[in-house]
């Protein structure tokens, strides 16, 4: 009997681990910047969310790329209850030609990575300007250097640098009609200038211009400590190098900010490399049941936008069939080697009525492409949603009986009750009256209010309610309002009085609208209309920008800590 029984519970088993056995990693590839000189250093970074099968095989790189060194590195954090694991690979190579390289597939067992294509340019490093022959120096670029308003510019410095530096600290880049944004980790590799080795660490920031016109980006300034020629670097504490300090200055970068274009028919504008607009739900559209709701997530996802750029998705639908009722947007932001990628997600939850078909608007996003300057349309085209009747349970403290032929209500009799009918009213009595007791016990223990001030409304619930009268105001476009609210908040988060206070903690955006909202209360055309949409907004980026910089440590580490 037991024989008979086993394979099939063998069978069962390997059909359940089936699926967890054909589950393959994501596997994703990236390069720390691009485009690469043929002479210079750079990392390809693979990571994988989850285990892979295997070990990686890095022997197809050696085609095109000569392979340095690799490392590895294992990362687990525990957010909201799920825990994610992480693994990244990163392996130094120089590539052995330039043009157009393709970084192959790589196994990982039976996962592989994608394909990724770098350009890999020949000779640049030979035409920097007039330092060829310096200890060190510095080089910044700014690409493009005619941007559209709000669009994003990708501002890079280099240092070149020959001889051992003990520390380094460089100033950050400023400018006041912008708002600036330091892109991911710094670079480090090696490159020869005319026969010369030189160590170049790179950093880069994206930049958003908030001014058309001339821009310009003054200098950064680099002090650094130059350890005399023969002496290691690194040193004892009772024996220090001895260093000279150094310093020097890039050159100014200037930008001409375009403006809006005028062919740009659409709503609020919106500059971006890519877009993308996606949708979900939470259950089937085509088979609603009455009373049971079903979430429909959108997610807006822009690469070269910041998030208080990203417009308002606005899918709320409603009439006497389905009502929907909208969540906060989540807003997240990412730093990358190529820039900012902006995302916003909206959660809206539909609850059907009554039964019948329902057709949704389409979700139209207007945006520009900065690539090829061109307006495009982001959509979610108009989808039908159909409703059916929910089954009616009957209530499980109710008993219903079938009536019998001839019989009337007067004749329906109720039900003996059961044997320990007595017993839930009872213990039901005797809780409450524990419940009553607790309740005197700690009124008695409590100190009167005549004789106890009462406590002060923490700050952060003060901040809490001026943000939610700042959202009231600004969806009303009362500018009295909205300037009262920014007032006690304002005074609340920096203990300033004024707007014009409170703008100088603020970014550059949100210090625009405020300006905007003191021209409309106090210029001569106070008379005309105020729009509270776009402060609001402005408000909600740079409250999300100082959420996200709370989290990390939002001072910029030195280039040579000592």
């Amino acid at each position: 009997m037991k024989n008979s029984v086993l394979p099939p519970l063998l069978g069962l088993v390997f059909l359940l681990l089936l699926p967890l056995s054909l589950r393959a990693a994501a596997i994703s590839v990236s390069v720390d910047r691009n485009p690469i000189n043929v002479d210079e250093t750079f990392q390809i970074i693979f990571t994988a969310s989850q285990t892979p099968d295997a070990n990686p095989d890095f022997s197809p790189l050696e085609k095109d790329f000569s392979v340095l060194g690799q490392s590895q590195a294992h990362r687990s954090s525990w957010v909201n209850g799920k825990n994610s694991q992480s693994r990244k690979w990163t392996v130094s190579v120089q590539a052995k030609q330039s043009g157009t390289l393709l970084i192959p597939p790589i196994s990982f067992g039976k996962d592989r990575s994608p394909t990724l294509t770098i350009d890999v340019t020949a000779g640049a490093t030979d035409q920097l300007s007039g330092n060829h022959n310096a200890e060190l120096f510095l080089e910044v670029s700014a690409a493009p250097e005619n941007p559209y308003l709000q669009a994003q510019v990708i501002y890079t410095l280099k240092l070149y640098t020959r001889v051992d530096i003990a520390q380094a600290r460089l100033t950050e880049p400023t400018l006041a009609d912008a708002v600036i944004e330091k892109l991911g980790e710094d670079s480090h590799y090696n490159t020869p200038i005319n026969g010369i080795d030189y160590s170049v660490t790179e950093r880069s920031y994206a930049l958003f211009p908030q001014k058309s016109g001339v821009l310009t980006i003054p200098p950064l300034a680099l002090t650094a400590d130059v350890v005399a020629s023969g002496q290691p670097a690194l040193n004892t504490f009772l024996d220090p190098p001895f260093t000279r300090s150094q310093r020097l200055e890039s050159k100014p970068v200037t930008l001409n900010v375009r403006p809006q274009p005028a062919n740009f028919t659409g709503g609020q504008w919106l500059p971006a490399e890519q877009l993308e607009l996606t949708q979900h739900w939470s259950g089937d559209t085509q088979n609603m049941n009455v009373g049971e709701p079903l979430t429909r997530t959108l997610t807006l996802t822009a690469r070269g936008a910041s998030i208080g750029q990203l417009p308002e998705l606005n899918a709320g639908f409603d009439n006497d069939g389905i009502k929907t009722y909208a969540d906060q947007p989540a807003l997240s932001e990412q730093q990358v080697a190529g820039g900012v990628i902006a995302q916003r997600q909206e959660k809206w939850a539909f609850m059907p009525n009554q039964p019948g078909t329902y057709t949704l608007p389409e979700v139209a996003i207007p945006w520009f492409n900065t690539l090829t300057e061109k307006m495009v349309w982001a959509k979610l085209p108009a989808m039908t949603v159909t409703v059916v009747g929910a089954p009616h349970a009957s209530t499980p403290t109710e008993v219903s009986t079938p009536d019998l032929p001839g019989q009337t209500a007067a004749s329906k009799q109720p039900a003996d009750p059961p044997q320990h009918a007595f017993f839930w009213p009872v213990l039901s009595a005797l809780l409450a009256c524990g419940w009553l007791l607790t309740g005197v016990f700690f009124w008695l223990k409590t100190p009167s209010k005549t004789s106890v001030d009462a406590a002060p409304e923490p700050s952060h619930t003060r901040q809490d309610a001026a943000v939610s009268r700042l959202r009231q105001a600004c969806q009303a476009n009362d500018a009295v309002a909205a300037k009262n609210a920014l007032l006690a908040w304002g005074h609340e988060q920096y203990g300033e009085t004024s707007l014009g206070a409170i703008a100088q903690h603020c970014e550059a955006r949100l210090r625009d609208e405020m300006g905007q909202l003191n021209r409309v209360l106090y210029g001569k055309n106070s008379a005309q209309a105020w729009q509270g949409k776009a402060l609001f907004q402005a408000f909600s980026e740079n409250k999300a920008r100082k959420k996200m910089a709370d989290k990390v440590d939002s001072s910029l580490q030195p280039l040579y800590p000592s």
